[in-house]
């Protein structure tokens, strides 16, 4: 007989396979194209998720971002902009299936400009690399684990692009302190230990973000998805 915390470790991973299946929608349709606004392709993959899953619930802001407004972190909302030729995007999506949450984001690139392909493959290498950290280091705390995820942009030679680089997820609504922006999050001013358990007793899950940015040349590229698990 399953646990209740496999029961919440399957459910998580559940919903995280069908953000996946809807990204995969996304670019095998040709969503992210050349001319439409992010506004306007917001509205379409809303629309595509409700088609494919029934989703009309997120936890969080849809975010789609292009060209320079991939600079900006979470809590900016920049001007909408329009997709161009050899154009940069990332999408960060929190849609909930069947009360439980995903968070899950990727960037996508419009062309052949290799530094931004660079980009997206760095960070994809990045985010393996900080997830084998975290499982290597069993008593990590939030803030150890953050400078060591700036480290990682540094060492590829970008800038770490947000002022945190995860937080909690789990079941809709997921555990929150009100106004608390630091304790269950990644966040550089964290010194709890990511493994400690929730206020009864559960072990928490965590999302790994990775954000890195060229300021020079306006671009960033973003990658999210669960850390734990």
């Amino acid at each position: 007989m399953q646990t209740l915390e496999q029961d919440r470790i399957a459910s998580l991973v559940e919903a995280q396979n069908k953000a996946a299946r809807l990204f995969h929608e996304v670019e095998a349709r040709g969503l992210i194209r050349v001319g439409i606004m992010e506004s306007e392709l917001n509205q379409e993959i809303y629309d595509l998720a409700q088609k494919m899953f029934g989703v009309d619930k997120y936890w969080h802001k849809r975010i789609v971002r292009a060209g320079s407004n991939t600079l900006k972190p979470y809590d900016e909302n920049p001007p909408d902009l329009r997709i161009t030729e050899d154009d940069i995007v990332f999408l960060d999506l929190g849609p909930v299936f069947e009360d439980w949450e995903a968070d899950f984001g990727r960037t996508f690139v419009v062309g052949n400009d290799p530094r931004k392909h660079q980009l997206r493959h760095d960070i994809e290498s990045a985010f393996a690399e900080g997830k084998r950290y975290f499982h290597a280091h069993s008593g990590i705390k939030s803030n150890e684990f953050f400078h060591y995820i700036v480290s990682l942009a540094e060492k590829a030679g970008w800038e770490f692009g947000g002022p945190i680089a995860g937080h909690l997820i789990g079941q809709f609504p997921h555990e929150r302190i009100p106004n608390d922006k630091i304790s269950l999050y990644v966040h550089p001013e964290n010194p709890l230990r990511m493994r400690e358990p929730d206020a009864e007793g559960n072990p928490r899950h965590w999302i790994l973000e990775i954000h890195f940015v060229d300021r020079a040349r306006e671009i960033g590229g973003f990658y999210e998805e669960l850390l734990t698990i």
